[in-house]
C-alpha cells in the first residue's frame, strides 16, 4: 500500500516536471489537484488557496450550484487534513450560498461550523483583535438572521423557538468588546432585525426602541441610505399600529434622505418607501396616494430596465472576452512550441492542441447555450413580473374606486337620514302646529305643503335605504340577504335565499359581501333572462362559501372581460384583495353558477394588509 502511494506521488511530480519543461504550469496545477484526490496530502496552503479563489470566482458570477458542489468537495479535504483556516473560510462561503438559495437550515449548520473553526490565534496572525471581533459579530448576525428567516418562513404561523434563538445570537453581539464604526454598522443591522421580530410579536414599544437605535447609529455615521432603510422599518411599525400620520411623516423623511441618490440600491429602497407611503396616505383618505404609487411603479420599471441591460451587457462582454483570451492563449502556445524540438512538438504538443480544440468547441457551445438560456429566463421572469404588477395595479385601482363609492354612499345616506330627513320632519311638525293655532279653516296651500313634505320624506328615506341597507346594519348578513332576494323577486323571476351558520362580522366585511351579492343579482336582472335564481351563503371553518346560480341564457365565462365584465372584474378584484377565490361556470344558452370562498373578518379584530414588492 505504501509503495503504491509513493509510486503515485512520484508519477505526479514527474508529470509536473515534464509539463513545466513545455511551459504549461496551469495544467500541472489542475492535474496535481485532480490526480491526488484519492491520496490528498498537502503541507503547503497554496493549492487550497487556488481552489478557494476558484470557488469565489464562480460564486461572484452567481453560479451557486457549481460553486456549492466545488466548495463542499474542497471543504471535506480541509477538514480531513485539519486545515482550520480554509475550513473556516469555506464553511462561511458554503453558508452564504445556502442563504442565497433560501436553504436556511443548511446555512445555520455551516455558520455554526464556522464558529467551531473560529479561533483568535489563527486569525490574529494577520488580523487585529478588533478585526477578529468584527468577524465574530458578523457570524452571530448571520446565524441570528438565518433563525429569523426560519421563524417567519410560514407567514401564517410564527415559530417562536426560532425567533427566540435569533434574539439569543443578536444579544451576543452586544457583549463583544469593540465599538468602532464597522462594528456599529453590524450592531445597527442587528437592531433593525430585532425591531422586526418585536413588531411581529406586537411588542411595538420595543420594536420602536430598537428601530430608533438603528436610525441613530446610521445618522451618526452619516449613512443616508441605511438611515432611510431603518426609517422605512420604523414607518412599518407605526403602520402596524394604524398610526398612519406618524408612518406618513417617517416615510417622507426617509425618502428625502435618498432623494438625490440614483444608485440601484437607493432606487429599490425608494420603491418600498413610496409603496408604504402610498398605503399610509390612502388610509388617511389622501388620494394623492395614487400619485405616489405611480411614482413607485415608474422607479420599479426603471430598475428592471437597468438590470436587464446590465445583465445582457455583462454576458456579452464575458463571452467576447473569454473568446479573445482563448485565441491569445492558443497563439502563445504555438509560439512556444516553435522554439521546442520538432520531435517533442510532434509527440507532446499535438496531444495538447487536440485537447485544446475539443475544450474550445465544448466551452463555446456551452457558453452559447447558457447565454441563450439565461436570456430566455430573464425575458420570462420580466414578463411574469410585469403581468403580476399590472394585475396588482389594476386591483388597487378597482378596489380604491369601490372603497370610495362605498364611503360616498354611506356619507350621502347619513346626510339624507340624519340631516335632510330630520329637517323635513321638523318642517312638517311646524306646519302641523300651525294648523292647530289657526282659528279659521286651514288653507289648501298648507295642506299641499304637508303632502309635498311627506312625499319628499318618503323618497329620501327610500333613497337612504337604497344607498345603505338598514337591515344589514341592524340584523346582519342573513337577514339582509333574505330581504334583498325578496325585494328583487318579481312575477318573471323568483330568487331564493339559502343561508346557514352566519353570524355578525366586521361591519366593513359585511358591507363588502352584501355589495358583491347585490352586484351579482343586478347582473342576473339585467342580462340573464332567468326565471329562477338561488343565493347560497354558508360559513364553514371561518370561511364564507358563496354560490349564486340562475337558469338564464348564460355567457362565455372565458370572455367575460370582453363584454359587460366591468362589474365582474371589480368583484373578482375585490374578492382577490380579501384573499378569497372567484370562479364562474357558464356557457352560452346554459345556466350560470358563480362560486366564491372568502375568509371572514371578525368584528372584534382589525385587519391590516401592506402592499407586495
Amino acid at each position: 500500500m505504501k509503495n503504491n502511494y509513493l509510486l503515485t506521488i512520484t508519477l505526479i511530480y514527474f508529470n509536473i516536471f515534464f509539463a513545466k519543461i513545455f511551459g504549461n504550469e496551469h495544467y500541472t496545477e489542475e492535474v496535481f489537484f485532480k490526480e491526488t484526490s484519492s491520496v490528498f496530502f498537502v503541507e503547503n496552503d497554496s493549492i487550497f488557496k487556488v481552489k478557494y479563489n476558484e470557488v469565489i470566482a464562480i460564486y461572484k458570477e452567481e453560479n451557486f450550484q457549481p460553486a456549492l458542489e466545488k466548495a463542499l468537495e474542497i471543504y471535506d479535504y480541509c477538514k480531513e487534513y485539519k486545515n482550520e483556516e480554509y475550513s473556516y473560510l469555506l464553511s462561511l462561503l458554503i453558508a452564504k450560498i445556502y442563504s442565497k438559495t433560501n436553504n436556511y437550515l443548511q446555512a445555520l449548520r455551516f455558520y455554526k461550523e464556522s464558529l467551531h473553526y473560529f479561533n483568535y490565534n489563527i486569525l490574529n496572525e494577520t488580523n487585529s483583535n478588533s478585526t477578529s471581533a468584527i468577524n465574530e459579530a458578523e457570524i452571530y448576525l448571520k446565524i441570528g438572521s438565518s433563525f429569523q428567516q426560519l421563524a417567519y418562513i410560514n407567514k401564517e404561523k410564527i415559530n417562536h423557538s426560532y425567533s427566540d434563538s435569533a434574539k439569543f445570537y443578536y444579544k451576543k453581539i452586544e457583549s463583544l468588546p469593540i465599538f468602532n464604526d464597522e462594528f456599529l454598522k453590524i450592531k445597527a443591522t442587528m437592531f433593525s432585525n430585532l425591531s422586526g421580530i418585536y413588531e411581529s410579536e406586537s411588542l411595538y414599544s420595543k420594536a420602536e426602541d430598537y428601530a430608533m437605535k438603528a436610525i441613530n447609529i446610521h445618522h451618526r455615521q452619516k449613512d443616508r441610505f441605511l438611515e432611510a432603510s431603518a426609517r422605512n422599518n420604523l414607518g412599518n411599525i407605526y403602520l402596524s399600529q394604524k398610526k398612519y400620520k406618524k408612518a406618513k411623516d417617517i416615510y417622507i423623511n426617509g425618502s428625502n434622505l435618498i432623494k438625490n441618490d440614483s444608485t440601484e440600491a437607493a432606487l429599490k429602497s425608494k420603491v418600498f418607501l413610496y409603496y408604504n407611503l402610498a398605503w399610509a396616505m390612502r388610509n388617511l383618505n389622501d388620494y394623492k396616494a395614487y400619485d405616489i404609487l405611480e411614482k413607485a411603479n415608474e422607479i420599479e420599471d426603471e430598475i428592471r430596465d437597468v438590470e436587464i441591460k446590465a445583465r445582457v451587457k455583462e454576458l456579452g462582454y464575458k463571452y467576447d472576452f473569454n473568446t479573445k483570451k482563448r485565441l491569445l492563449k492558443k497563439d502563445q502556445e504555438l509560439q512556444i512550441v516553435k522554439e521546442k524540438d520538432k520531435t517533442r512538438i510532434i509527440i507532446i504538443i499535438s496531444f495538447f492542441i487536440f485537447i485544446l480544440l475539443i475544450s474550445v468547441i465544448v466551452v463555446v457551445n456551452l457558453r452559447g447555450k447558457n447565454l441563450e438560456l439565461k436570456l430566455t429566463q430573464i425575458k420570462l421572469i420580466q414578463k411574469q413580473k410585469l403581468d403580476k404588477l399590472n394585475t396588482e395595479t389594476k386591483n388597487r385601482i378597482l378596489n380604491a374606486t369601490i372603497d370610495a363609492k362605498e364611503l360616498e354612499r354611506q356619507e350621502i345616506s347619513e346626510v339624507l337620514h340624519d340631516s335632510v330627513s330630520a329637517l323635513l320632519s321638523s318642517a312638517n311638525l311646524h306646519l302641523q302646529a300651525a294648523r292647530t293655532t289657526l282659528e279659521v279653516k286651514t288653507p289648501n296651500e298648507v295642506n299641499k305643503a304637508q303632502e309635498i313634505i311627506s312625499e319628499a320624506s318618503k323618497k329620501i328615506r327610500n333613497l337612504s335605504h337604497t344607498l345603505t341597507s338598514p337591515v344589514l346594519t341592524k340584523f346582519g348578513l342573513d337577514s339582509a340577504i333574505i330581504n334583498i332576494t325578496e325585494k328583487y323577486s318579481n312575477s318573471q323571476l323568483e330568487i331564493k335565499a339559502e343561508v346557514k351558520g352566519l353570524r355578525r362580522y366586521h361591519p366593513k366585511f359585511e358591507t363588502k359581501i352584501y355589495n358583491i351579492i347585490q352586484e351579482l343579482l343586478n347582473n342576473i336582472l339585467k342580462h340573464s333572462k332567468a326565471t329562477s335564481a338561488t343565493v347560497s351563503l354558508i360559513e364553514s371553518n371561518k370561511k364564507l362559501k358563496l354560490m349564486i346560480s340562475d337558469n338564464g341564457i348564460g355567457f362565455n365565462s372565458f370572455k367575460f372581460n370582453e363584454k359587460n365584465g366591468i362589474g365582474l372584474s371589480q368583484i373578482e378584484a375585490r374578492i382577490e384583495v380579501m384573499k378569497g377565490t372567484f370562479k364562474i361556470n357558464s356557457q352560452n344558452n346554459s345556466e350560470t353558477i358563480i362560486e366564491s370562498i372568502i375568509p371572514v373578518m371578525e368584528k372584534d379584530k382589525t385587519s391590516h394588509v401592506l402592499p407586495t414588492l
